[in-house]
């Protein structure tokens, strides 16, 4: 008991001292700051994490609501249609068109949404070469890749490609080249499909759709190229071209072709072209350019979308742009580098497919996918000599 006593001495004596008092309650003190400093960061750490998750999340659900569509419900046939004057003679491919003309909204199957670079980033393409081509033209979009739809930049802007197409046959050869579009996609990044018919007499549905995505996906490009693919077009000679065009940077009207004024509708019904008058009652179309190929700027490609929400779908995709451009109260200009028929030769004798007769053209329709590839090589060779070859001068 007293060597207890005797080994608390010291202890005790020191615990009765003044500054070992106040020593423990600075101790504790520190203690407790230490304990609520920690609390804090941690809920603050948490509170900025839970804020960022919850960002994240509204980012997420916004640009879920942004997202295109790309399933849509199958549309019906308009069984109405049958009762109108003349549809019992109309031919039986433009009845079935006309079953479907008010159907404007098909499933996606293929999509390139980054190919201007996002649509905030669309400015810097220059040059959009937008091709309408069948599921079936394999080898014609493998030359148009190598020549002059490679994509690449031209006096420092930027030249992009991409293919529109539908569908085409049915259940198993429909899922092959379904397969060889998706194959080629993957490879090229090039290729906008939808789930439609891919025919003569939904041309002008492919445009309208095309225009709806680059409305979504490519709203600022500067100019297009839209065009068929067995054209030869000198996109090398667009570049320049539109550059010289002084005052307008895409953001002006422009729409250039071959222009035809007071065409009147071919009311023959073995015609392609066959529109009759119950469809189109006018005896001649508004001006129009042939639709191998034309230029246009973005802002035009936008007005015409517009204009197209109102106007009702005609089988042939040039004329139908041309409703839509005098609907804006807008014109198309004619270029004699744009030839839709042939390059005009002056002589029989003459090579048709000499390099020299197309170094200063546009666009001249129409070429095998070999001599595409030829013509590009010949036109593109350093060593051409053109300076007292007989051509035709073309480029203004």
């Amino acid at each position: 008991m007293g060597d207890s006593v005797n080994t608390c001495l010291p202890f005790c004596r020191m615990y009765r001292s003044k500054r070992f008092r106040t020593l423990i309650v600075k101790l504790g003190a520190l203690v407790l700051v230490v304990f609520y400093l920690g609390s804090y960061v941690f809920n603050f750490q948490s509170s900025g994490v839970k804020r960022d998750h919850e960002e994240q999340v509204r980012q997420e659900q916004t640009a879920t609501e942004d997202v295109y569509h790309y399933s849509w419900p199958k549309c019906q046939q308009n069984l109405a249609v049958a009762n109108m004057t003349g549809f019992n003679t109309f031919p039986r491919i433009f009845q079935t068109f006309m079953y479907y003309r008010h159907c404007r909204h098909f499933p996606m199957l293929l999509d390139v949404p980054d190919k201007c670079g996002g649509a905030g980033k669309s400015a810097d393409v220059f040059l959009l070469l937008v091709v309408k081509s069948s599921p079936l033209n394999y080898d014609r979009r493998e030359v148009l890749r190598k020549t002059w739809a490679m994509e690449r930049q031209h006096n420092g802007l930027w030249i992009r490609r991409i293919f529109i197409s539908g569908t085409t046959a049915e259940g198993h050869e429909k899922k092959r080249l379904n397969k060889l579009l998706l194959a080629e996609n993957r490879e090229y990044n090039d290729i906008l499909q939808w789930d439609f018919t891919d025919s003569f007499y939904n041309l002008t549905l492919k445009q309208i759709l095309f225009l709806e995505w680059m409305e979504r996906s490519c709203p600022h490009v500067r100019f297009l190229l839209n065009g068929d693919d067995d054209v030869f077009a000198h996109t090398d000679n667009m570049v320049e071209y539109l550059q010289n065009r002084k005052g307008n940077d895409g953001r002006k009207h422009l729409f250039i072709g071959s222009v035809n004024i007071g065409m009147p509708p071919v009311r023959d019904n073995w015609s392609k072209y066959y529109v009759p008058v119950e469809i189109f009652a006018a005896d001649s179309y508004q001006p129009y350019c042939s639709g191998g190929g034309f230029l246009l700027s973005g802002y035009t490609a936008s007005v015409i979308y517009k204009m197209s929400q109102s106007i009702t779908i005609l089988p042939i995709d040039d004329v139908y742009m041309g409703m839509c451009l005098a609907k804006a109260g807008l014109n198309p200009e004619s270029h004699i580098g744009v030839k839709p028929f042939g390059q005009d030769i002056p002589s029989k004798k003459l090579d048709a497919y000499h390099p020299c007769f197309y170094t200063e053209v546009l666009l001249v329709h129409r070429f095998l996918p070999a001599q595409l590839y030829l013509m590009w090589s010949r036109v593109n060779d350093p060593d051409l000599k053109c300076d007292s070859f007989n051509k035709i001068p073309a480029r203004i």
